[in-house]
């Protein structure tokens, strides 16, 4: 009678390992594409993106860059203070969205060029993304914003 409750209990535990194998791997089979990573123009220079991935690039936008071409097609430079990575946006910007003020760019490099599909801007005068500030202090350019 032992062993048959000792054997039972090895196989549910046996049934649930597997499950959770199964579970873990299918949730990572089905995240591979939507996850981004996110880099700052100094990590581009030195660890270049495979061609064709998705990801996203943060930073300040530097002062004097902004550029709006024929239509919709807007180019501007992303900084972080070691590095410069032009940028093309087709589309509408964020109303808060200026030169100097840090943003995050969802898209991929094309030649020397970070064609964004997507760009978000701080929400508020003194928010910035935790990434932008990281990749700032890094850097050592980082201001804290004046209250």
């Amino acid at each position: 009678m032992k062993s048959l409750k000792k054997k039972r209990r090895i196989q549910v535990l046996a049934v649930a390992a597997l499950a959770l194998v199964i579970a873990t791997g299918t949730i990572g089979y089905s995240m591979r594409n939507g996850i981004n990573f996110f880099r700052a123009p100094s990590q581009l220079a030195t660890e270049p993106p495979q061609p064709g991935e998705v990801f996203r690039l943060g930073g300040l936008v530097e002062a004097g860059s902004l550029k709006r071409g024929q239509g919709e097609v807007i180019e501007f430079n992303v900084t972080d203070g070691g590095a410069t990575v032009p940028v093309k946006f087709a589309g509408v910007l964020p109303d808060l969205f200026k030169e100097g003020q840090g943003m995050i760019g969802t898209g991929k490099m094309e030649g020397g060029t970070f064609v964004a599909s997507e760009i978000l801007a701080k929400h508020d005068e003194n928010y910035m993304p935790k990434e932008v500030v990281d990749a700032l202090k890094e850097q050592g350019v980082y201001e804290p914003p004046s209250s």
